[in-house]
């Protein structure tokens, strides 16, 4: 019986499961966030957290209604009583210029709607791509700042050279 008690103590098993979610954040009745998971996971614990085992996809609003950036990744964990969620695997963030964000570690606070990551990055914008280690940025992708920036390629430059 000890040894029963033993595996069950050690398994962590979530409180509800559910499919097809949207969670949606607002302030003083202002639409700010919607989240949308295939399935979510909530564990109870002195961390409480929900896990998005098959992907989320996350639109950030602005005061008007309207969609301001886009986030998109294969796995996501938020932990709710830091507000801060992590977003895993192939992620990709689109601002509304339609400037991409790919990495592959995105951490998101709630609290003050910032994005960061220390992992590799590629921004792609109209005219270039630039590639980095570290990124700061409003969760509207629309201010940012590479930490380590490794390479940037004029995509203008490379295209009038090809044509030669």
């Amino acid at each position: 019986m000890q040894e029963v008690n033993a595996i069950v103590e050690t398994q962590v098993l979530p409180i509800s499961v559910a499919d097809d979610i949207q969670i949606i954040y607002s302030d003083s009745a202002i639409l700010k966030v919607i989240l949308e998971a295939k399935h979510l996971e909530r564990f109870i614990g002195e961390d409480s957290y929900l896990e998005m085992t098959n992907g989320v996809y996350v639109r950030f609003f602005n005061n008007m209604g309207e969609v301001e950036s886009e986030l998109r990744s294969n796995y996501a964990i938020s932990y709710e009583n830091s507000d801060i969620m992590e977003a895993k695997e192939n992620v990709v963030v689109v601002n509304k210029k339609g400037e991409t964000l790919n990495t592959e570690h995105l951490i998101w606070e709630k609290k003050t709607e910032k994005i960061r990551t220390e992992e590799f990055v590629k921004i792609t914008t109209e005219d270039e791509v630039i590639f980095g280690h570290g990124l700061e940025s409003n969760q509207d992708f629309t201010k940012y700042r590479i930490k380590k920036i490794k390479g940037t390629i004029n995509l203008k430059d490379a295209e009038s050279s090809e044509g030669s």
